[in-house]
């Protein structure tokens, strides 16, 4: 059975600095979790804290119920994969899978039998005499996947292992990872900087900045409903529309703004008199339509294939984009030409000024 991981008010400080502040969180067993921001978020730090690498300086975590303060690594039921893989290039792939195995005193028939288990699982059957120089990018990444689970951790914690590959291997192996998380039921905690990676793979992600945690949920729910004006920003593209709140009612706010008043979904804490932002995303604009209307000077048409991207200015300089689906090219606005973009008031979002 995969375990769960909670963490309780999570702390940790190197000197003067702190890197992680307050974090509360927890993963079910058998989810496929993913913790998303940027660089120097404090994202890493809470993984190794996980993994028993560093003991929090404040706050507990619980694995499976269990405290694990005072308890290292080694006496965690867990496994970790780092962005560098360090497979051993003189072993064999099977070696490789079956090392931890070894390292524990298991029996050579013993660590041969999972290791082609192993190899069966990650569809590379056949492959235990080879060494990792000969093979792929992604086949290495699955060997050191397989060697993760070889020792039958009950929570892997994956450290952004897919950074090194190129965006055709990124993109076939998080349907890999994925899918191998579901056919072995093990708890993934994955770490990246890359929202589009976290909004594939996850079951709900957790968004970090500055060492903060900003919000917790389903990839969906993080994207349609933001709670703080970094989830908004960070999680997808959008356009935000500074502005003050002038009215709220029945779960909508009205923002006045360079662009005349626009009315969005009211967001946590909202009220008249803020300083504020409407956010609306690039897909909730359509030319001319909607229950509120943006006006901007169309600088340049970027064509994605299934869609093309409308980058405008308004007057005051700040920049729109909006998404035109391919079965409207024919109709797009006109370079260097006046536009006006439309939105439902449901479409958007209106957040305090943080």
């Amino acid at each position: 059975m995969s375990h769960s991981v909670e963490l309780q008010d999570i702390g940790m400080s190197f000197g003067a600095t702190r890197a992680v502040r307050d974090v509360s969180f927890t993963v079910e067993g058998g989810e496929f979790f993913s913790i998303l921001g940027p660089s120097g978020c404090g994202k890493t730090t809470i993984l190794r804290m996980i993994a028993g690498f560093l003991q929090p300086t404040e706050g507990r975590i619980l694995i499976g119920g269990r405290d694990m303060a005072g308890l290292g690594p080694n006496q965690r039921p867990t496994a970790m994969i780092f962005q560098t893989l360090a497979l051993f290039p003189l072993m064999s792939v099977a070696e490789n899978i079956a090392f931890g195995l070894e390292a524990r005193g298991a029996p050579k028939a013993e660590r041969r039998k999972k290791a082609d288990e192993l190899l069966k699982l990650i569809a590379l059957e056949g492959y235990g005499d080879r060494k990792p120089g000969e093979l792929s990018g992604g086949q290495r990444q699955r060997v050191a996947i397989a060697r993760a689970l070889a020792v039958e951790p009950q929570v892997l914690l994956l450290d952004e292992p897919l950074s090194a590959l190129d965006l055709k291997l990124r993109q076939h192996m998080r349907a890999e990872l994925r899918s191998l998380q579901k056919r072995t039921g093990v708890t993934f905690i994955y770490i990246t900087h890359d929202q589009s990676e976290a909004l594939a793979m996850s079951d709900r992600i957790a968004v970090m900045s500055a060492g903060v945690l900003q919000q917790v949920g389903r990839p969906r729910d993080l994207y349609d409903n933001p709670e703080t004006p970094f989830v908004a920003g960070f999680v997808g593209e959008t356009n935000a529309i500074p502005g003050r709140v002038v009215e709220v009612a029945e779960g909508f706010a009205v923002v006045e703004s360079a662009m005349g008043r626009l009315r969005g979904r009211a967001g946590p804490g909202v009220s008249a008199g803020q300083a504020a932002k409407l956010y609306v995303r690039p897909e909730a604009l359509a030319s001319g339509k909607g229950g509120n209307t943006l006006a901007a000077t169309v600088e340049r048409i970027d064509f994605e294939g299934a869609f093309a991207l409308a980058h405008g200015r308004f007057d005051d300089g700040a920049a729109l984009v909006a998404s035109i689906p391919g079965t409207e090219l024919a109709d797009a606005p006109e370079i260097g030409g006046r536009a006006s973009f439309g939105f439902a008031p449901e479409r958007a979002v209106v957040l305090a000024d943080g």
